[in-house]
């Protein structure tokens, strides 16, 4: 027994709605936060470059890789169209 009438279950059950309330909470004030920060970037001429690089430790492990992105999403959309469609 923790205390006089609270039982072990009782205060399992109480941390864990603390636990979910706190969760809640953080991922309001993250959503909220978010929204006036924008996602993304504006369109324009040239390209994104990402690094999608990884080293797996020691000497010698990992993988290195460059991607460019456009950054017109007409330029963008057209990637996905294959090359024989015939208009």
């Amino acid at each position: 027994m923790i205390g006089p009438g609270i039982g072990s279950a009782a205060l399992i059950g109480v941390l864990c709605a603390l636990i979910v309330c706190v969760a809640v909470f953080r991922a309001w004030v993250a959503i909220r936060n978010d929204k006036h920060q924008g996602r993304g970037s504006l369109p324009g001429k040239g390209y994104h470059t990402i690094d999608a690089s990884y080293h797996s430790g020691g000497s010698g492990g990992g993988h290195s890789a460059e991607f460019r992105v456009p950054k017109d999403p007409q330029v963008y959309a057209r990637l996905f169209i294959p090359k024989d469609k015939t208009k």
